[in-house]
């Protein structure tokens, strides 16, 4: 790399080290601190995977057992917690609900002597679920909900919270994968975003805040929600077909498809896609999933572009229930845990990160006096 090199947007540029999780590379795929995302997606439970990318092993029996208890134990939210949810306009994105949940949080427990950044960590992972849920139902149903609940799983106890009853076996299932799915991916935007915060040596919700600000944007994490969007647009494959290429000819940009780092497929995509078929067979929506199946196979006939993850767990979270706005929001409660881990790896060699850029103003040129001024 020379220094007349230009990477816009730093694509193919190596910012750092990192033993938390490899994106295609070194022949490795993707996977967490070694471990497959095939085999996490379909055998392991969140809080595992939550306990290996902050702990930096699968936990055994009796550490699993202690984790989700202090998580379990966590789940409450302070009385000035709620308030601030109360006081944000019903109107509001749920990210940016997150965004300020987190901050708020940040001020009441702040980071430091006897809460260090892996309690933060914890904190973050157990209250997410429940700030979102406060403040969605105090403004759409009036009610001051309880945010602890007995739910074992992130997964369940997020259903349970946002629906009022025990979560479907199978919706909980589902949800359990994607949250593994979307728990890490490594330099992603969201997490650089982190990284340069910590590097900085902010706080720890801070540099969480930073990382939502910026998944908040539909060309990170709000892919799922503009995917929906477009899926429910249409009664038929037939339809979506037709429309679609009217779209493409017109260049408008389809969500949900395409990576930055992915060239011929996303290994996630798959995962999440028999995932939704099986949640639309179930709940007799088979229309929504044909509908997203033939977008996809246009997609790849007419722009060789593959879905991505945030495609098929669009239609997988509807069936389940997910409001369309929440989509995002559900991506933070699984990739706070990559975040954080992130941020403890930033901080233990940790060196400011501050890049250049080249110079394409004006040239040098004297100040004029505004008297002189035409």
């Amino acid at each position: 790399m020379t220094s007349t090199q230009k990477f816009p947007g730093l694509a193919g540029v190596i910012a750092g080290d990192t033993a938390i999780s490899t994106v295609g590379k070194k022949g490795l795929g993707l996977n967490y601190r070694g471990y497959s995302i095939s085999d996490l997606a379909a055998q392991a439970l969140f809080e595992e995977v939550a306990y290996l990318l902050l702990y930096e092993k699968l936990p055994g029996p009796d550490e699993l057992a202690a984790y989700r208890t202090r998580l379990i134990r966590q789940r409450g939210l302070p009385a000035a917690l709620k308030t601030v949810l109360e006081q944000l306009p019903a109107g509001a994105h749920p990210m940016d609900v997150l965004r300020t949940g987190c901050s708020a949080l940040g001020t009441l427990e702040p980071e430091g002597e006897g809460r260090d950044g892996l309690q933060v960590a914890e904190r973050l992972l157990a209250t997410f679920p429940g700030m979102l849920c406060y403040w969605h139902h105090f403004h759409q149903n009036g009610k001051r909900i309880e945010t602890g609940t007995e739910e074992a799983s992130h997964a369940g106890h997020f259903l349970r919270l946002l629906h009022g009853r025990s979560p479907e076996e199978l919706h909980r299932q589902m949800l359990n994968a994607s949250l593994v799915l979307y728990a890490e991916h490594e330099f992603n935007a969201s997490t650089f975003s982190a990284r340069v915060t910590a590097s900085t040596l902010s706080d720890f919700y801070s540099a969480v805040t930073s990382a939502i600000g910026t998944l908040r944007g539909p060309l990170h994490g709000g892919a799922n929600e503009e995917a929906f969007r477009l899926i429910s647009r249409f009664s038929s494959a037939d339809e979506a077909d037709t429309a679609l290429l009217g779209m493409l000819g017109r260049k408008e940009k389809v969500m949900g498809f395409g990576h930055r780092v992915y060239k011929t497929t996303d290994p996630r995509s798959d995962l999440i896609k028999a995932w939704a078929q099986r949640l639309c067979a179930a709940a007799g929506k088979e229309v929504l999933f044909e509908v997203s199946e033939r977008i996809d196979q246009v997609m790849r006939r007419e722009k060789e572009l593959f879905p991505n993850l945030d495609f098929y767990s669009a239609s997988a979270y509807h069936v389940a229930g997910i409001p369309t706005a929440m989509f995002t929001p559900v991506f933070v409660f699984a990739r706070i845990a990559g975040w954080s881990a992130h941020i403890i790896e930033q901080r233990a060699a940790n060196k400011l990160i501050r890049p250049t850029a080249d110079y394409i103003g004006p040239a040098p040129r004297p100040y004029v006096p505004i008297e002189e001024r035409g």
